[in-house]
């Protein structure tokens, strides 16, 4: 059984993911199955499409936010909630000004993946 978690963002390092800055607030070593993330972006930045085994679901908090899932494209505003199925080709786009969202995955392996993106980022590798 997973403890209680109380996470503040400020205290936690974000790491620069397809140019955005994403903050794991919960993994699933955390959780015992799902994982949380604080992403924020600026104008244009965002994933190229991609899948992953894993649910995955967004609530937009702050600016508008462009999505492509599957043949659906969508701008999001706050307030918008997204699911993305596993295993759907999807991604997004911060909009004008910039944006904020809170993600969820329906199971653990992002929050590994995404700290390895940012560490082979900042070591220059592809």
């Amino acid at each position: 059984m997973s403890e209680t978690i109380i996470v503040d963002k400020s205290e936690l390092p974000p790491l620069s993911v397809a140019g955005e800055h994403l903050t794991v607030l919960a993994n699933c070593d955390q959780t015992g199955s799902y994982e949380v993330f604080f992403q924020a972006g600026p104008e244009g930045g965002g994933p190229p499409p991609h899948s992953h085994p894993w649910d995955e679901a967004f609530y937009v908090t702050r600016g508008e936010i462009a999505f492509g899932v599957g043949d659906t494209k969508a701008v999001a505003r706050a307030g918008t909630f997204v699911h993305v199925p596993g295993g759907t080709v999807h991604w997004f786009r911060f909009g004008a000004g910039g944006g904020e969202m809170v993600s969820l995955t329906s199971s653990g392996g992002a929050a590994k993946m995404f700290t390895e993106f940012d560490r082979r980022a900042r070591e220059g590798l592809q």
